[in-house]
Order: structure tokens, then sequence, then C-alpha cells
């Protein structure tokens, strides 16, 4: 498939692995390969490697290229593999270049380092990354990497292998302008969380990346399902059961969203373990809370 197509062949629900850490905060490559061989099990479109539920930003370049080739041998093939990536230029080149290596489908450019980059900085540095390999490069619009449609649409003319959009930053009123605007020359992906299922596919994404995937890959994929066929009574169902009251615990403290998703899978029987700072491990009341949820959950495992 051509790196323009690649992207617009993804419809549903990307899988988003937790990068599992033993007790010592080593990665575990083993745990890793048994979660992602669970995973494949069900029709996701795609795998992310090592983005920011997969703590990214934590990981060394060599441990980064390390989940994403175990990622890929663990999808066997079932499934295509994106592969996160960020840092700078140098470094966020240099992880796309071995992802490549890996067996990676796509690349995942997360926001750079530094949070006040100008435009010109911000282009550059996606270009750098997009133009390192030969993969197709999806670009994670989150915290400050914040564009206009107009920015968009040149960013695309300026980086020929920028092929998908991933928005994290929930205003879908400003993420449909920048739909319209673009058109289909990139694949449009919902990527703050599986609260924003509803407005996202009312909007018209193709798919979704979802961490709920990690727990309940059926309850994922019942959500994008409900979406793409506009189902909003079964989605308001969903949420209100499984979503929201998720969700409302993440919230608690900033970090959550990886924490207290490592902490379900342990709880139902997957490798999560702790995480690394700057995260912070999930507090005792938040834990009791949890657990009391994931018996919840297993009406939908």
């Amino acid at each position: 498939m051509s790196t323009s197509n690649i992207c617009k062949n993804w419809k549903g629900v990307f899988g988003f692995p937790i990068t599992p850490m033993k007790k010592d905060l080593t990665v575990d490559l083993d745990g890793l390969a048994r979660n992602v061989a669970e995973m494949v099990k069900h029709p996701f479109c795609a795998l992310v490697a090592a983005g920011g539920t997969g703590e990214l930003y934590s990981l060394s370049v060599d441990e980064i290229a390390d989940v994403t080739r175990v990622t890929v041998e663990a999808a066997g093939g079932k499934m295509d593999v994106v592969a996160g990536t960020g840092y700078n230029a140098a470094m966020g080149a240099e992880i796309a270049r071995r992802a490549e290596k890996a067996g990676a489908a796509c690349i995942l450019a997360l926001p750079p380092y530094y949070i006040n980059a100008p435009e010109e900085g911000l282009f550059a540095y996606y270009e750098a990354i997009g133009s390192a390999s030969g993969l197709p490069l999806m670009l994670y619009s989150r915290d400050w990497a914040v564009f206009s449609a107009n920015q968009v649409a040149r960013l695309a003319a300026r980086v020929p292998t920028l092929a998908g959009w991933k928005d994290g930053q929930g205003d879908a009123r400003k993420y449909q302008r920048i739909m319209q605007e673009v058109g289909d020359r990139l694949a449009w992906f919902g990527g703050i969380g599986d609260d924003c299922v509803p407005p996202y596919f009312a909007i018209g994404v193709q798919a979704y990346t979802s961490s709920i995937s990690n727990i309940a890959p059926k309850l994922s994929l019942a959500l994008a399902e409900a979406g793409m066929a506009r189902d909003f009574p079964k989605l308001d169902a969903l949420m209100k059961k499984y979503v929201h009251p998720l969700y409302a615990i993440r919230e608690r403290v900033r970090g959550y969203e990886v924490s207290v998703m490592k902490d379900a899978m342990g709880m139902l029987g997957m490798a999560g373990g702790p995480v690394r700072p700057p995260l912070e491990n999930t507090r005792p009341k938040d834990l009791e809370d949890t657990r009391a949820l994931m018996e919840v959950y297993r009406d939908v495992l």
C-alpha cells in the first residue's frame, strides 16, 4: 500500500498498548509481547507502540526501538504497527529510522520538547521526522502543538509523507474546520481519549486511539461501531456505564491516564506495573475505586 493511502485504510479502533514495567522500572518486554498477543486477537485497525499512553517520553531511544520491535513481532503480521517518536528533530528522526527497520508501518510524531517553538521551527521538526524514513507520518496534535486549519494545510503541502492527523486537543468545532479545509489530503483520527468518541465520530473521524483497548477490547470496538453508525443512544449508555466512571478516576491526578490503566491491567491479569517519573503511581484510595470499577468491566471482557 502506498504512503498516501495506508492511513486511509485504518478505520475503527487503534489498539494502544501501554509499556509494561518491572518493579525496578525496567521495561517488561516479555509482558509487552503477551499483552500484544492478546490484543491482536481483536480486530483493531492497527496498534500504536510507544505512544503517549506507552510512556514515550519516559523511554530511551534504545527502549523505544525495542518496544517497537517486540510489538511488531508479537503482532505477527496480523495488523500494522504505528511507532511513536518525539523529543527533538535529530532524536525524532533517529527513532523513525529505527522504527522502519523494526517493521513499523507508520510513524506517529508527538510534539517536540520545546513548548514555545515558532511556526518555522515546529514545521522543520516535523519535516525532519517525515523525511527520515520511507514511512507515512501521522502527526499528534496535543498539548502545545496546536494548529489552525491553514497551518495544517501548509504543513501537509510542505511534508509529502504526512498522511494522517491525530487530534489530541478535544475541540470538535476547531477539528471539524481543519478537516473541512484540508479535506481528503489526510486521514483523520481521534486521539484524546475514549471519552471523546461521540463528538469525534459525529464530525467524521474514521478511527480513534483507545487506551481502553488495553483492558476491554470489546468495549472499545463497540464504541467505534456505535460511533460510525451514529447510534448515539447506544453510545450514551456505554459512556455512562463504563467510560465516564473510568475517566473520572483518571482525571484525579495528572498522568493517571497511564498509571490507572496499568493498575487496571494488573487487576485483570495482564502485565502493567509501575510508571516512571515524572508520572505518579496510583494512590491507595484511587486503586480501591479502580478495583471496584473493574468488577463492572467484567461484563465487557
